[in-house]
């Protein structure tokens, strides 16, 4: 006799159906968060498994709901992730983490939002008007400013802008790759500008610019090396230097920093840059100002507006809801990222020391950096747990998965990118890891 045997046939006829499962209350629940269709892949699956042998027609109800936890609550297959790689912006886990009062206001914006109406009048009103007024409020010293949606869109904004058709004037040692494989160079020949280079790769002087500018040049272009360091037989020509040439001078300072800090005093910023007589300064969001991805144009008033006019600047616009998280940035207390650069090494030792004897670990000291194509070379002093290696593949397989980092034979846990708050919950994970 030939076909599935009468045993196979039996099992199979005890697989739950699809609508008992979806209706079994320990997975109903997940319909109403994660969405019916979700769940009933899920379902599916887990059905399929059965038929195949590869479970049990009494084990596919656990293994849904085994497998609805592993996706977690949510409609979206992000998943929140404990930063312990000591990496305060790390690009892989979307740079810097918001702020509670970050969060709270993506959410109030979430629904029906004023984003582009005067209640006062029931009129158009401005575009994001308070978010605008915050960034112009922290610099002061900028006559005009603008909000694109990364740093590498305020850029081909400027160039498309200022340069198209036209020549962009750069140094050669600033001809950088960004992440990814896209390159500096790609990104503004894109625009349609051409790219007149200066200088060589350690070097350049004022005398490089001033031979390169001519009629058919359309800006400047001054670029921090934000993500590697140059050193030995070098020079760089500074902003002031710049400003008497007869064309604007754009200077991307790539990680955010509005004004000085003392705790990265090589970090270019976006006051000293407009200080020193820069046209136009152009930045990210979510790096070291700590707030959503977002491109900061930031310069004199009449080249901003020219800017917020062009037709490119509707397709490079954001969303109510960076909207919402740069106001509530640059208004509310300080973001998460610049407490974890600020934090004392001693705070993080006493943390460190604290969740050693709670898990029975060892507490060791460590170095953090800052990441996310900012403050290249910079090594911040930190403190940690130490763990086996085999604690860093598992440590990203819970439940609450945890980014660790393996150095020295060893698993460590660096606390500098980890907010005090999710103590807990990384003590939690690192309870339900099992190790040898």
């Amino acid at each position: 006799m030939t076909g599935v045997s009468t045993g196979a046939q039996d099992a199979r006829r005890r697989i739950p159906r699809t609508d008992a499962l979806l209706d079994d209350p320990r997975i109903a629940g997940a319909v109403a968060t994660a969405g019916r269709a979700r769940v009933k892949d899920v379902v599916v699956a887990a059905q399929d498994r059965a038929r195949r042998g590869e479970l049990t027609p009494e084990d596919v109800t656990d293994a849904v709901i085994a497998e609805l936890a592993r996706l977690g609550p949510t409609a979206t297959s992000l998943r929140p992730v404990i930063n312990a790689g000591g990496v305060l912006l790390h690009t892989n886990l979307g740079r810097a983490p918001l702020s509670r009062a970050a969060r709270e206001a993506v959410v109030a914006a979430a629904g029906t939002t004023d984003v582009e109406l005067d209640l006062a009048t029931g009129e158009r009103g401005r575009r994001g008007a308070g978010a605008l007024e915050a960034l112009a409020a922290a610099v002061p010293d900028a006559g005009g400013v603008h909000v694109a949606n990364n740093g590498a869109a305020a850029l081909v904004l400027a160039a498309t802008a200022l340069a198209g058709g036209r020549e962009i004037v750069i140094a050669r040692g600033e001809m950088v790759e960004i992440g990814d494989g896209f390159r500096l160079p790609d990104l503004l020949v894109s625009t349609g500008a051409r790219l007149r280079e200066v200088g060589t790769t350690n070097r350049v002087h004022r005398r490089d610019y001033a031979d390169a500018v001519g009629p058919d040049t359309g800006m400047i272009l001054k670029v921090h090396p934000s993500n590697f360091v140059v050193s030995g037989f070098t020079s760089a020509v500074p902003t002031a230097e710049l400003t008497g040439l007869g064309v604007p001078v754009v200077v991307d300072i790539g990680s955010g920093l509005l004004a000085p800090d003392p705790a990265l005093p090589d970090e270019p910023d976006a006051a000293s840059a407009l200080r020193a007589g820069a046209d136009l300064v152009t930045a990210s969001g979510d790096k070291l100002l700590g707030g959503p991805q977002a491109g900061l144009l930031l310069g004199t008033a009449d080249l901003v507006h020219r800017l917020r006019r062009h037709p490119l600047a509707r397709a490079l616009r954001v969303d109510k809801l960076t909207l919402a998280a740069l106001e509530a940035t640059l208004r509310g207390p300080e973001p998460p990222a610049r407490a974890m650069l600020h934090t004392p090494v001693a705070a993080l030792r006493a943390r460190a020391e604290a969740l050693a004897a709670e898990l029975g670990v060892e507490a060791v000291d460590c170095t953090a950096a800052v990441g996310g194509g900012g403050a290249p070379g910079v090594e911040l002093p930190s403190a940690g747990l130490a763990l086996p290696v085999a604690a860093a593949a598992a440590l990203r397989a819970g439940a609450d998965p945890v980014l660790a980092r393996v150095e020295h034979g060893r698993c460590v846990v660096d606390l500098r990118s980890v907010d005090p708050d999710d103590d807990a919950r990384l003590a939690a994970a690192i309870r339900a890891v099992s190790v040898p």
